[in-house]
């Protein structure tokens, strides 16, 4: 029993020549996902805020199908139910991604946190004072610029607090991995309990894996947030 248990440990920390970790998984998976929904909400934020009504839709009903749907129905609807028609099958690119569980995942989590990301950042590019826009068209900034150099930079300053409720958010939901049989965390708990029926010591370690990773989290959210909303804190009185 105790061989076991320690064989489960390895998978839960350490990765070798052809496995990753369970933790080298998860945050694979966090990393790669948030990254590919941070770059395509900045875009999809500067649209949703646009005059473009027809475009600004088009954004609005990508972020509320992607909002108001549960991300474990999400993937399992990217792993199981778009690889079940035969349009998909037949093509043999469309196949080759469908049918790999991690592609799947990561397509379903990006897509999720993307939606959330572009409503935070476009609410934060509302929110910009007029005066910050005035500033720059006083400089003779073209529309791109102004967006470039003084909105963008600043709205996303001001998102970072709700930002970062998303990627810690967003850590949690990785444990719908398993569903499309990724082996992250939960998925090595869950194999290391069906193998030992030791629940407490198999999802305790989970549990202390994903707050560790969340109070590393939380820690470079606030360094950052000190560094970047430093100049809306109140003055000091000294």
């Amino acid at each position: 029993m105790i061989d076991i248990i320690q064989q489960f440990w390895r998978q839960f920390l350490w990765s070798d020549g052809y496995h990753l970790s369970g933790l080298a998984v998860t945050m694979w998976l966090l990393s790669l996902s948030i990254a590919m929904g941070f770059v395509v909400s900045i875009p999809l934020a500067v649209v949703r805020v646009s005059k473009a009504k027809w475009a600004a839709r088009a954004v609005w009903l990508f972020t509320y199908v992607f909002r108001g749907t549960p991300l474990y129905v999400q993937l399992l609807f990217f792993y199981s139910g778009v690889y079940s028609l035969e349009a998909v099958r037949n093509v043999d690119l469309l196949n080759a991604f469908f049918r790999d569980g991690y592609n799947c995942t990561i397509l379903a989590f990006a897509l999720n946190t993307c939606a959330y990301t572009t409503e935070i950042f476009a609410g934060a590019i509302k929110a910009t004072p007029y005066g910050e826009i005035e500033a720059g068209r006083a400089y003779g900034m073209s529309k791109f610029t102004l967006y470039r150099r003084v909105i963008i930079p600043s709205a996303l300053r001001r998102a970072l607090p709700a930002y970062s409720n998303e990627v810690i958010l967003m850590l949690h939901s990785t444990t719908v991995a398993f569903t499309a049989t990724v082996p992250d965390i939960l998925k090595v708990a869950r194999d290391a309990n069906s193998a030992t029926y030791d629940s407490f010591n198999a999802f305790g370690l989970a549990a202390l894996l994903y707050l560790s990773i969340t109070f590393i989290l939380v820690g470079l959210f606030r360094k950052a947030e000190k560094t970047w909303l430093a100049h809306l804190r109140p003055a000091s009185s000294h």
